[in-house]
């Protein structure tokens, strides 16, 4: 029997482990069948090599837990250790404090680190034991125990016993749930389902007299050949598939994969499959699992892929990525940078080739890609310059195009009078349909922008094409969506339009979220009399804001919806209504027009009078005189105004024509959609 203290000389280290060594306690599990991992694939070399003699036999790790001895037992079949081992890698771990033991392991590699991943079994145990015997011929066992302070206990025996290593951990009261068989279960399926050496934790169980019972063959819980560590050449894409299926049981079939596989300057394999994104793709991350020699370690993995490939799903494994005690260290390794970097141009490279060998393919799958290449263009500089050559934009025809291609194809058309190509788009082509039919009848071609990175995406290639625009097919009317040198004449004159704007006022809908505002514009006899449009930069700024956009774009999120009601000043039905309006106000109105004419006329006779002089060199008089005048125009027509909003209010044709154009934007809903139907019924019947 040997007594002695674990090698730290000025303070207990067992408090550091359990406050620092992991943020997850249930790692534990992982290090303590990593080191079972290790010990079993070093038997293996040194028997190829013939150093160990004999038959290996079955290797299986077996873990089992006993609920009322309250035991978690992990023992394996590998090179085992002597007693000067366990006194080496167990006892005299070369540190003279906690401090200097942080310090030590802050960079290094925890997996594969056999007594710092041992000592990870004390932040879950009041005590843990070793039964241990090596490989070598002769070997006795030894039996160590250490209670969770700097004492231990060790001693060699004559006890017959089978080479590798019994470690048991009696489990602290807080950390009972770790002799729970689903707990255990679901954390080996977490961390090690993959390891390369078989598991077993309990017994396969069959049906039998109504209920479940163990058999005699092993519950092995790892795939100890997963599909990443074998050669692309070997796997199909039926293959592909199945493994997808096998990481994510509940997921759709994924679009296709990317097989990670290098050696130099880093080693890496894995891999990558692009999912089918969902509306909200942020719960789409943290679905790459990250690996370490077939170790799971996270799938928190910013920082070692790209931002926006962490939308993607699959397995990276790389011994070079630093499993250190503190993750922030991940942030300024040159591995990590150097991983993120190939991941991005592995993933460009297939993209791209995916486009130049399956064109068709990689089309009838780009709407559900589109989410990942523009999310990687608007937050990699590298991909976007990459992603250009197999970036596709849908048109309203269900063709696709590369930005390039589309150029051509649009340039001639819709090139406007300032040499600014103008890309036509429409964001829902069943709500806007009258808007897109407009436009296509103008020639113009018009794209598909329904996504929900579309408008951060149009703003960024605005940003790097300055000769290009992007407008909505509601954003105007059809005839100022392009603007070219032939402009349409209006009939309407503008003594007119202030006489119909108080009638148009009179019908605007009231909506406290939504501010609507009235212009004449001089479109086609054969256009709509009313159009509904929103301002471009506008709606944009505040879709933008809605997906949490951030600074300015916050700004414009509080802002109300700003629509404008375009009166088509050419429409025959506008003229009539301009007449029946001059009938119901009868000669009154001619009168009040002249006299707001006169006041107008003598209120610039007064102005052109005082013009040049500062407003402190004006006199009493003449400051009285300036401020008459105006209240005169405005008394005149605010009375003008009120009673031309009173005929506004009882023309049924005002209210219908902008109940139209609202219908057709699909924003008439409820009372005023049924009131429509009434009203519309009603001037039938007429």
């Amino acid at each position: 029997m040997k007594n002695g203290k674990i090698g730290v000389t000025t303070e207990n280290i067992f408090p550091v482990i359990k406050k620092f060594l992991y943020s997850e306690h249930e790692i534990f599990l992982r290090e303590l069948i990593s080191n079972a991992v290790d010990a079993t694939q070093k038997l293996k070399t040194l028997s190829s090599i013939g150093e160990a003699k004999g038959e290996l036999g079955d290797l299986t790790i077996h873990v089992a837990v006993d609920k009322e001895k309250k035991t978690l037992t992990v023992t394996d079949r590998g090179v085992g250790m002597t007693a000067e081992e366990v006194d080496k890698y167990i006892n005299q771990i070369a540190f003279s404090g906690a401090e200097e033991f942080m310090e030590k392991y802050k960079d290094q590699a925890i997996i594969g680190h056999f007594g710092l991943g041992f000592y990870s079994a004390f932040m879950v145990s009041d005590k843990v034991e070793i039964f241990t015997r090596s490989f070598r011929e002769g070997a006795k066992t030894v039996h160590w125990s250490c209670t969770g302070t700097p004492e231990f206990e060790m001693e060699e025996t004559d006890e017959a016993r089978d080479r590798g290593t019994t470690i048991v951990l009696h489990l602290s009261e807080d950390a009972l749930e770790y002799a729970e068989e689903s707990k255990i279960e679901g954390l080996l399926k977490k961390y090690c389902r993959f390891l390369p050496v078989p598991i077993a934790f309990g017994k396969v169980k069959e049906w039998k007299d109504g209920k479940y019972v163990d058999t005699d063959k092993d519950n092995i819980i790892n795939n100890i050949e997963p599909l990443w560590t074998r050669k692309p050449a070997e796997i199909t894409e039926e293959q592909y598939k199945e493994f997808y299926h096998e990481l994510y049981p509940m997921g759709d079939e994924p679009l296709f994969s990317i097989h990670l596989n290098i050696d130099y300057p880093f080693h890496l394999t894995g891999i990558l499959y692009f999912p089918k994104i969902r509306n909200n793709f942020e719960i789409q991350k943290n679905k790459i699992q990250l690996y370490s020699n077939q170790v799971y370690v996270t799938d928190q993995v910013e920082g070692i892929v790209p931002e926006y490939l962490t939308l993607l799903h699959g397995v990276i494994d790389s011994p070079d990525i630093p499993l250190n005690v503190s993750r922030s260290y991940l942030q300024s390794d040159s591995n990590v940078k150097k991983i993120s970097s190939y991941i991005t141009r592995k993933v460009a490279d297939r993209l791209q080739e995916l486009f130049n060998t399956m064109r068709a393919d990689y089309e009838s799958k780009w709407d559900d890609l589109k989410v990942f290449i523009q999310y990687g263009i608007l937050t990699d500089e590298k991909f976007a310059e990459k992603a250009a050559d197999f970036m596709l934009w849908k048109n309203t025809e269900g063709k696709y195009f590369t930005p390039k291609e589309y150029t051509e194809k649009v340039k001639e058309n819709q090139t406007d009078k300032n040499k600014i190509v103008v890309f036509l788009y429409v964001d829902d082509p069943v709500a806007k349909y009258t808007s897109l039919e407009a436009a296509k009848a103008k020639g113009y071609d018009v794209l598909v922008m329904d996504g929900q990175l579309d408008n951060h995406y149009i703003n960024w290639y605005e940003s790097k094409e300055k000769e290009t625009r992007f407008v909505r097919v509601d954003s105007d009317v059809i005839d100022k969506l392009i603007q070219k040198e032939e402009n349409v004449k209006m009939s309407l004159t503008e003594a007119q339009q202030q006489v119909l704007e108080p009638v148009f006022e009179s019908q605007m809908p009231k909506d406290d979220k939504i501010h609507y505002n009235i212009s004449f514009e001089a479109m086609s006899p054969d256009e709509a009399p009313v159009v509904i449009t929103q301002n471009e930069f506008m709606r944009r700024m505040k879709e933008m804001a809605a997906m949490g956009g951030g600074g300015m774009s916050q700004f414009y999120g509080q802002m109300p919806d700003n629509f404008t009601i375009a009166v088509n000043g050419n429409h025959p039905i506008v003229i009539d209504i301009l007449a029946d309006v001059e009938k119901a106000y009868g000669d009154k109105l001619r009168s009040i027009t002249k006299k707001i004419d006169a006041a107008v006329a003598e209120e610039k006779r007064f102005e052109e009078v005082v013009k040049g002089k500062k407003e402190e060199e004006l006199t009493p008089e003449e400051k009285s005189t300036r401020e008459e005048l105006s209240k005169k125009v405005v008394t005149l027509r605010d009375e003008r105004s009120e009673r031309l909003r009173e005929i506004g209010g009882e023309n049924r044709l005002v209210k219908q024509i902008i109940d139209l154009a609202l219908l057709t934007n699909g924003m008439l809903k409820g009372k005023n959609l049924t009131d429509f139907i009434q009203r519309s019924i009603s001037l039938i019947e007429k």
